[in-house]
């Protein structure tokens, strides 16, 4: 909003200081200003709201050191980050661009489907008191299981198809010789409606390219780093890549609902999910950035994505709310995400990785949501397993997710959130890297 009425400002008065918003740097920078404040100052009315209303969480007795100390803790609190990430996006991005809209979308679309898991659980906590019966936290008394995964998948199906059909989401390739045609269209590949030469000076040389829409991602640690969706359904003979899309879909689908997920398990201790989503943020952020300048581009050999410098504006305020909710969240935490907050997170994690094409670097990246995940299914597959063959369930952890089990070893909740902080950082790290590992 602010981005196109300055715009307008600039060009219709030419008012001093209204080029500013021109600038992407100055924008990312507003945002995550903006954002902090946003859930430093009006994060603290929205904890006194939740309590006012009585919206505070239910713990179960798991015999963790600690737990009694969490009953009555306001939950729900992932209002204070959509909240933080949705002004500065409407503010300073331009709403014009497909991948802005998209993730606006994701964020309202789960950040609603974890609010209503929140709300009946919350619900259900108070028809149990009403009829003076001792309330115990049950997973059914939330969002069914399959309707939070039929809205997974309503999500993944929208931004699967959005980016594999629409005209405005595109990737450069360069022209070599004079046969355009030759030189650039590869298996699966068609020129975008907009396939004007483009032609640039970078170092001293004229180069052109092209703008081709193309089922590609990034595969890290391989030459030319480039992986074509279209060859997984190769074998089925001449003219199968036209069914690409549905594989596409397929997997863009599953990759939100695994990391989405995967956020939800990890949000078990003060401060363990926000902190890691900001770092994780913090590393699509430069994933983004140079993804979206074509002379790092070409100095990494990574694809060059037009129009996707705008979301950087998003990231910038997604990194901001994440940490401003650290504010309130770490230890000891003053309020819970709740589903309404972990939820989104992994869908927004998920998404950016996706329209940057770097979800083949999630389980990298994104490994404390991987192995929390994994924890999960290890410990039900191998106690339903044991319970079956020898008649009685046995377990790899002391308890799952992962981070219980160090609990039950005896880390401080708080040591455990630092130490995965400190993990995702080198796994984020490793990530970068991987743009120049061949």
């Amino acid at each position: 909003m602010l981005y196109q009425l300055f715009n307008w400002l600039k060009q219709s008065f030419d008012i001093p200081g209204a080029g500013l918003f021109q600038f992407l740097t100055f924008r990312i920078a507003m945002a995550i200003v903006l954002s902090l404040v946003i859930s430093k100052v009006y994060g603290k009315r929205i904890i006194l709201f939740l309590q006012k209303k009585q919206i505070g969480e239910s713990v179960r007795d798991l015999g963790l050191a600690g737990q009694e100390q969490k009953k009555g803790t306001p939950t729900m609190g992932g209002i204070i980050i959509l909240l933080s990430i949705l002004i500065p996006t409407l503010l300073f991005a331009n709403l014009d661009k497909v991948y802005v809209r998209l993730m606006i979308l994701c964020t309202v679309w789960l950040g609603l489907i974890g609010f209503l898991d929140d709300l009946f659980k919350i619900r259900a906590r108070k028809a149990a008191q009403q009829k003076g019966e001792t309330y115990k936290k049950k997973d059914s008394d939330g969002l069914a299981g399959i309707s939070k995964i039929i809205g997974q998948i309503g999500l993944g199906i929208i931004i699967g198809t959005t980016l594999y059909f629409s005209n405005a989401v595109t990737v450069e390739r360069e022209i070599i010789g004079s046969d355009r045609k030759i030189s650039v269209l590869q298996e699966g590949d068609q020129f975008a409606k907009d396939s004007s030469i483009i032609v640039r000076q970078m170092n001293g040389i004229e180069r052109k390219f092209v703008k081709v829409k193309t089922p590609i991602t990034t595969i890290p640690f391989v030459k030319n780093h480039e992986f074509n969706y279209s060859k997984l359904i190769s074998w089925m003979g001449d003219g199968a890549e036209k069914y690409t899309w549905i594989v596409y879909i397929l997997i863009v689908t599953l990759i939100i609902t695994a990391v989405s997920n995967g956020a939800n398990l990890t949000d078990g201790l003060d401060g363990l999910a926000a902190g890691v989503s900001a770092i994780i943020g913090a590393g699509l952020l430069v994933f983004i950035y140079v993804s979206s300048n074509y002379v790092f581009a070409d100095y990494l050999n990574i694809m060059y994505i037009p129009n996707l410098g705008e979301l950087t504006i998003f990231v910038g305020a997604f990194v901001g709310a994440c940490i401003g909710f650290l504010w309130y969240n770490a230890f000891p935490a003053q309020v819970f995400m709740g589903d309404t907050g972990s939820l989104a997170l992994g869908g927004i994690i998920a998404s950016l990785a996706i329209i940057v094409r770097k979800e083949w670097l999630i389980p990298i990246f994104c490994g404390v949501f991987l192995v929390e995940n994994l924890s999960v299914m290890i410990q039900v597959g191998y106690f339903k397993y044991t319970k079956k063959k020898y008649g009685e369930g046995k377990r790899v952890f002391l308890m799952s997710p992962l981070h219980h089990h160090y609990q039950k070893k005896g880390f401080h909740e708080s040591k455990i959130a630092v130490r995965f902080w400190i993990i995702t950082i080198m796994l984020v790290v490793m990530s970068v890297v991987s743009l120049k590992i061949r």
